[in-house]
């Protein structure tokens, strides 16, 4: 007996969009959901073609918390391309590093780029003559990011309260990170509070800016200091998240992102890595406050590493 199986238009149309512009999770789980195959079922018609892999391999797949790198996993993504009756290579083009062919990025920063922005941080510092370590460790953190009607961050604010470890400390050296496209030339550095803005250094080709920010006062070791800074930026591609690197141990971190009421996310979640090269670890999902339009989370006691909020458009 034949079996005729009518897809939805809809789900198709997703589907193609999503292989088309990726992010590879994306991708992936919009493929799944058209093809109406839970994980497990996904899990034995893999065994039948002689590749093993577990399910939670596949969710975290899916869900962006991991992407296939090793060799045996990148065959099952090939297998996987096979099994969801995709086009060939349609998965597996997603997960190669480079530009992409259709002008789009993948949805969140690579780990590619986040390692050549420490290193252009290092540069400009050194160009600057100053250490990496500015003799200042965080007592209080609290930071608020914008995000657009075209769902690009507009940019950021800081209060910040800090304790130096050493005397004589006079300035802050701030770091913005833009997303993809950012012309650093465009972004602008400014003092709301308790300082002014010093020298400037930037980076187009990883849309780093370093800001000096100025106390017009020396701190004595222990002494405490407050100050805010903000970085108008608006520059980059639609931004999928929001990462703040520490190098050392701290005090109290709050973020707070705001979406324009025309640009809300469908899904947002915490998450950490252990250094920018790390998968993430500890993701869990925030509920989006309807009436400021805006996520959050608090960190009482910062430990180095990469803290941050994601999000998914659709």
């Amino acid at each position: 007996m034949g079996l005729d199986i009518v897809r939805s238009g809809t789900a198709e149309a997703e589907l193609a969009r999503a292989l088309r512009t990726g992010p590879f999770h994306l991708a992936l789980r919009t493929a799944l959901a058209a093809r109406g195959l839970a994980l497990h079922r996904v899990q034995h018609r893999l065994a039948q073609r002689g590749v093993r892999v577990g399910v939670t391999s596949l969710s975290y797949w899916q869900q962006g918390a991991r992407r296939p790198q090793r060799a045996e996993s990148l065959r099952a993504v090939a297998a996987l391309e096979e099994v969801l009756e995709l086009p060939e290579r349609s998965l597996s083009r997603l997960l190669e590093p480079g530009p992409r062919t259709d002008g789009e990025r993948p949805q969140a920063r690579s780990y590619r780029s986040l390692l050549s922005a420490t290193g252009v941080v290092e540069r400009l510092l050194a160009d600057m003559e100053l250490p990496l370590d500015g003799g200042l460790h965080t007592v209080g953190h609290h930071e608020w990011v914008r995000i657009g009607p075209g769902r690009e961050m507009l940019g950021r604010d800081s209060h910040h309260v800090v304790r130096a470890h050493r005397d004589g400390v006079d300035r802050y050296l701030a770091i913005h990170h833009g997303d993809p496209g950012c012309v650093p030339d465009r972004v602008v550095v400014r003092a709301t509070g308790n300082c002014r803005v010093g020298r400037v250094r930037r980076h187009a080709g990883t849309g780093v800016v370093v800001g000096e920010l100025l106390f017009d006062t020396r701190l004595r070791s222990g002494e405490t200091f407050f100050f805010g800074y903000g970085f108008d930026d608006g520059t980059g591609e639609p931004s999928t998240e929001y990462v703040r690197g520490f190098s050392f141990a701290g005090g109290q971190y709050v973020l707070q992102v705001r979406f324009d009421e025309g640009a809300l996310p469908v899904r947002c979640r915490r998450f950490v890595r252990a250094s920018a090269g790390a998968p993430r670890s500890g993701q869990q999902e925030l509920t989006l406050s309807g009436p400021h339009r805006s996520v959050h989370l608090v960190e009482e006691g910062v430990r180095p590493g990469i803290l941050g909020i994601a999000w998914d458009w659709e």
